[in-house]
């Protein structure tokens, strides 16, 4: 991979178009679980100011650390840590989620933070994590780097829009959040079952399938509105 940036090769036509379009479509449905954990990552700044600053900042940190990693992939995916690694961590934030959930919750976010300078680490690392998988699958797909970086690109533009709709939805569906948090506990198993028996690690179809599954249930049932009716 760092050869190919140093010694870049553009060659683009319809074969290209194409292997671009299916990095973004795998980018968009793998980032519905990354999302969430950012959007709940986030909500848990008291402002919506706060909110917006800790997404901008952290997913240009984020966007620095997945270049990065699909600049060195060749090297990463050599040593298995990295993955473990990813995995714990993901596991770890499932596990905050649902220690510090409560049942009079709703709409507010269980992972809350003292300030900017909290939130905003969690949100790079985080999408780190989630790359570990996605660089790899888009590795399976195009040999070129330029392409993938292209399709990394696009995917935390889009990761930044779909985490402000999380934000917003997890809000008005009850189910949504933890829906959320069992895929990336499912990612974060995948990373480590991944590293120590490959073979029982499930095609990437089982996996999409899932994902939309969990969100269908996700959004099958909306927080209750308190309306007071008007007297007289």
């Amino acid at each position: 991979m760092l050869d190919q940036v140093l010694h870049p090769s553009i060659d683009f036509g319809i074969e290209t178009v194409f292997i671009l379009v299916i990095l973004v479509a795998l980018e968009a449905v793998l980032s519905a679980d990354n999302a969430i954990a950012l959007a709940s990552i986030a909500q848990g700044l008291e402002t919506e100011k706060e909110q917006q600053y800790a997404l901008n900042v952290g997913l240009v940190l984020a966007y620095i650390l997945r270049i990065t990693l699909i600049i060195t992939a060749t090297w990463v995916i050599k040593y298995w840590q990295f993955s473990v690694a990813g995995g714990l961590y993901l596991l770890w934030l499932v596990f905050r989620y649902y220690t510090n959930k409560s049942d009079d919750s709703e709409g507010v976010s269980n992972l809350n933070f003292k300030g900017l300078w909290q939130a905003i680490p969690m949100i790079a690392v985080t999408d780190l994590a989630f790359s570990l998988d996605s660089v790899t699958t888009a590795i399976a797909v195009a040999d070129e780097i330029w392409l993938i970086i292209a399709g990394g690109t696009i995917g935390v533009i889009a990761l930044r829009f779909l985490a402000q709709l999380f934000i917003r939805w997890i809000e008005e569906y009850t189910h949504l959040e933890d829906a959320g948090f069992i895929t990336v506990g499912l990612v974060g198993l995948r990373l480590i079952v991944k590293v120590i028996e490959p073979s029982l690690v499930p095609p990437e179809w089982v996996m999409i399938i899932t994902i939309i599954s969990i969100f269908t249930w996700g959004f099958s049932a909306k927080n209750a509105i308190k309306e007071e009716s008007p007297e007289g």
